[in-house]
């Protein structure tokens, strides 16, 4: 089995504007843009009181889509800094000047 494609991946932002000028800069298009909230939101990703705005982006060839989201409420949570290599889920290293 090998994989084809791949149609969406998404991305948790502090500065949902800044996120979408930077892939905007990559080559991506905004496809779209809204409000998640309410039972639903909170279903969907396994938390209470979900309020998150969100914008689509598409590749410029159409076939994979970024999915941006900053969370209103709750509050999100940052990745701690430097986490060990093994730690599980995407993580950022940061390097001093």
């Amino acid at each position: 089995m090998t994989i084809h494609r791949m149609d969406n991946v998404g991305i948790v932002v502090g500065d949902l504007e800044a996120a979408v000028a930077y892939f905007t800069e990559l080559g991506l298009d905004v496809e779209g843009r809204a409000r998640a909230e309410g039972p639903w939101a909170d279903q969907c990703v396994g938390l209470e009181g979900v309020v998150s705005d969100v914008a689509m982006m598409r590749t410029p060839d159409g076939s994979g889509r970024l999915e941006l989201a900053q969370y209103q409420s709750p509050a999100a949570h940052p990745a701690p800094l430097n986490p060990p290599h093994n730690t599980l889920g995407m993580h950022q290293e940061l390097t001093q000047a």
